[in-house]
C-alpha cells in the first residue's frame, strides 16, 4: 500500500488543530494512538471511546473533525457506530470524517463501513507517519485515502450487486461531464488533477463533484466511488 504523500512543500500550513476522537476497545491501542497523534502540533485527541456506543455519544458531545474507528468492537461495532455518528449530525453541521482501523484490508467489515459513510480505512500495522498523514489528508484535502486499495476492495465486493440496469440508471442521472468526473474520481484524482485532465478550472470540477454527490445521494467521494463500482458504472480495468 503506497504511503500518503504530504503537500509538495513538505509542510502542513499552520491551522487550528484537528480534533480527533479515538474509538477502540483496547486501551493499549488507544494509548499508542494518542501518543502518536498528540505529538503533532496540528492534531489534538479530544476523547477516547472503548466501544461503538460510547463513540456515538462522544462524537455528539465533542464534535470531532475525525474519528479513528476500530471496525470490530463488542456491542455496537464500527459499522453501526459510523452510521449513527453520520446520521446524528445536526442539520447544517458538517459531520466528522470517519477512518475505520482494521487488521485486514479485504475484510468485508471494512467494505460495509465504507458503504456506511466512512471516508477511508487504515491498517493497524500502519506506521506513525502514515497514520498522521492519513488523518490530515482525510480532513483537509479532497483526495481519496488509498484510492487503489478502495478500488480493489470495491471491485471485490461489488460483483454480486452489479447489473447493467443499475449502471444505466446511474448514467442517466448524470450529465456527460459529470460522468467523466465520476470516472476520474474513481481513479483517485483530486479536484486539481481532474481539472488539469479535463482542461477546466478547479472550481468547475468542484461544482461537478457536488452535483454528483447530490444526485447519487452520498456524503462524499468515497461513497460515490463505492456506488460507481456497485452499479457497474465503473468496472475494474
Amino acid at each position: 500500500m503506497a504511503a500518503v504523500r504530504p503537500p509538495a512543500a513538505g509542510r502542513w500550513p499552520a491551522v487550528t488543530p484537528l480534533r480527533i476522537l479515538l474509538a477502540d476497545d483496547e486501551r493499549m491501542v488507544r494509548t499508542a494512538l494518542r501518543a502518536i497523534l498528540g505529538a503533532e502540533p496540528d492534531l489534538e485527541v479530544v476523547g477516547e471511546a472503548g466501544d461503538g456506543a460510547e463513540a456515538v455519544s462522544l462524537a455528539r458531545e465533542l464534535r470531532p473533525d475525525v474519528v479513528l474507528m476500530d471496525v470490530r468492537m463488542p456491542g455496537v461495532d464500527g459499522i453501526r457506530a459510523t452510521e449513527r455518528i453520520l446520521a446524528g449530525a445536526a442539520a447544517g453541521e458538517t459531520p466528522p470524517r470517519v477512518i475505520v482501523v482494521t487488521t485486514f484490508e479485504n475484510d468485508s467489515y471494512v467494505y460495509e463501513a465504507l458503504r456506511a459513510g466512512a471516508a477511508g480505512f487504515l491498517l493497524k500495522r500502519a506506521g506513525a507517519e502514515e497514520l498522521v498523514q492519513a488523518v490530515r489528508l482525510v480532513a483537509r484535502t479532497d483526495a481519496l485515502l488509498y484510492p487503489a486499495a478502495i478500488r480493489t476492495l470495491a471491485a471485490a465486493h461489488a460483483a454480486a450487486r452489479t447489473t447493467r440496469t443499475a449502471a444505466a440508471r446511474l448514467r442517466d442521472r448524470l450529465s456527460d461531464r459529470e460522468a467523466d468526473v465520476l470516472r476520474l474520481m474513481a481513479t483517485g484524482l483530486s479536484n486539481a488533477e481532474m481539472a488539469h485532465h479535463l482542461s477546466v478550472g478547479p472550481a468547475t470540477v468542484k461544482t461537478h463533484v457536488a452535483a454528483i454527490l447530490a444526485k447519487l445521494g452520498v456524503r462524499d467521494r468515497t461513497q460515490a466511488v463505492i456506488t460507481a463500482y456497485e452499479t457497474g458504472f465503473v468496472t475494474p480495468s
